[in-house]
């Protein structure tokens, strides 16, 4: 009988890291795995979210504390500051997270993708997001909690993961040799050059992008993922060679983290990487860099305008 029981509760234990280990959880399964020892709960919404109400257990740790400078907040931020954010936060190459935010919209789920690359170039593996975020959470009717939650703080000290890093060098290098493959993330009105950032110099897009709009892989009106067999399927729409590197960019790495998860934790696609600091970064360089759909001196002066105007 004791040994029926220790074996029971083993395979609880292996199902439950096993749910943790998934890139993307329902409501259900983040409820059964934020259970478990080992697990963290971390919750990138404003502290003030956060403190109306959370996921029971959960860490607060605001989307912003993982972007770069105002100038190109899609910069990691230095290393030793990410090092003491994953000390204060008690994470480890150990630790199974689950990063969740508000699942408003699908823009939503790109600042939990960035935090879940972030987390993974610093080199943690056992990562999920919560499918829909603290939306999806409530309409499962699973309760919140006002109880503010601590970690006991960790030693761990990071490393980059360059591999999944794109610079802006690689960029300029697969744009010449042809081994890469250019994704845009960006609604397509930025893609086509009829509008820009604030911090971008220039509208238009890198040189022979294609347009993959991050919103593609979410059900209409919602924040929640489409089924794992039409995420594949819109995959296979990317074309990308066997042998280029596929390269997510967007304006300031946020709406490319989407993409980057779907092509690389969803779909399994190899060789996926993130150009975090995207169009901001690349108009900023000295010296023009290839891009197309630059539109005429004309159209730029009238965008500029624009926002001007929305400001």
């Amino acid at each position: 009988m004791i040994k029926k029981i220790a074996s029971c509760f083993l395979g609880f234990l292996l199902c439950a890291s096993a749910i943790a280990a998934e890139p993307l959880l329902s409501a259900q399964a983040t409820r059964a795995a934020s259970n478990t020892t080992g697990t963290v709960v971390l919750d990138i919404r404003d502290p003030k979210s956060y403190a109306a109400g959370h996921i029971a257990g959960a860490l607060n740790a605001p989307y912003g504390t993982w972007r770069g400078p105002e100038g190109n907040p899609g910069e990691l931020p230095s290393l030793e500051n990410l090092t003491k954010l994953v000390q204060r936060l008690g994470l480890t190459p150990d630790s199974k997270v689950i990063v969740t935010s508000s699942g408003k919209d699908a823009t939503d789920f790109g600042a939990a993708a960035r935090v879940y690359w972030t987390l993974k170039v610093l080199g943690l593996q056992n990562l999920s997001v919560l499918n829909g975020g603290l939306k999806a959470w409530q309409a499962a009717g699973f309760d919140l909690s006002t109880q503010p939650a601590t970690a006991a703080a960790s030693t761990y000290v990071p490393t980059i993961n360059q591999s999944m890093i794109a610079t802006r060098a690689d960029v300029i290098s697969g744009i010449q040799s042809g081994k890469a493959q250019l994704i845009d993330a960006r609604p397509s009105a930025f893609y086509e050059g009829t509008t820009r950032h604030a911090a971008a110099k220039v509208p238009g897009t890198l040189k022979g992008a294609v347009n993959v709009e991050h919103s593609t892989w979410f059900a209409p009106n919602s924040s929640l993922v489409v089924s794992d067999s039409e995420v594949k399927k819109l995959a296979l729409a990317v074309p990308a060679k066997s042998d280029q590197d596929v390269i997510s960019f967007c304006n300031t790495g946020h709406w490319a983290a989407t993409n980057w998860f779907m092509l690389s934790e969803l779909a399994g696609q190899p060789n996926v990487k993130l150009y975090a600091g995207s169009m901001v970064d690349w108009t900023q360089a000295d010296g023009a860099l290839p891009m197309d759909n630059v539109p005429n001196r004309i159209k730029q002066l009238y965008i500029d305008a624009q926002l001007w105007s929305a400001k």
